[in-house]
């Protein structure tokens, strides 16, 4: 048992899977298959509270981290003469600059509340780590940038888990 909580707690640390793909593995059925980026993992059939708080606590795991050296060495980078890694640092440093602007002008005071629905909406691309590294580009303050991840990666939880309850419940009416 331990070990498929251990899958489930590393999963949700992979950027772009994060707990959104994590969730779907634990709850699912052993003998359901769910595919992640091209693999094909077996279900683990696992409790939906005890999942749901283990795939919280390695999604939110990498985030201070995130926070306080993305900035940090996306600057160094852009430093170096490396060519495809300052170039990449500099793709990464003017897009994030870009996005954060526009976010900045809709959101106004409500940059927080953007920030926990950019992380809270599960969609490709908007987890915890995108949310935190764009929070850390911007220069947010890190204890509410931290809390607006926190509850963003609590509903996106949520929501995930009622999903895969629908689809899991449909799939064994049919």
């Amino acid at each position: 048992m331990l070990k498929k909580y251990l899958i489930i707690f590393l999963i949700s640390m992979i950027p772009l899977i994060e707990l959104r793909g994590a969730i779907p593995v634990a709850l699912a059925p052993e003998a359901a298959e769910v595919h992640l980026l091209g693999m094909s993992l077996h279900g683990l059939g696992l409790p939906i509270l005890w999942s749901y708080v283990v795939c919280i606590i390695g999604n939110m795991l990498p985030v201070p981290i995130i926070y306080w050296f993305a900035l940090a060495v996306i600057k160094w980078g852009q430093s170096k003469k490396i060519p495809l890694f300052s170039k990449f640092c500099n793709f990464c440093m003017e897009k994030g600059q870009k996005g954060g602007r526009k976010l900045q002008e809709k959101a106004g005071r409500g940059l927080y509340f953007a920030l926990f629905l950019f992380v809270g909406i599960p969609l490709p691309g908007t987890g915890a780590w995108t949310g935190t590294l764009a929070a850390s580009i911007l220069e947010m303050d890190f204890k509410k940038s931290i809390v607006a991840v926190v509850a963003g990666v609590v509903l996106a939880g949520i929501i995930m888990g009622c999903g895969t309850g629908i689809i899991t419940w449909l799939v064994s009416i049919f």
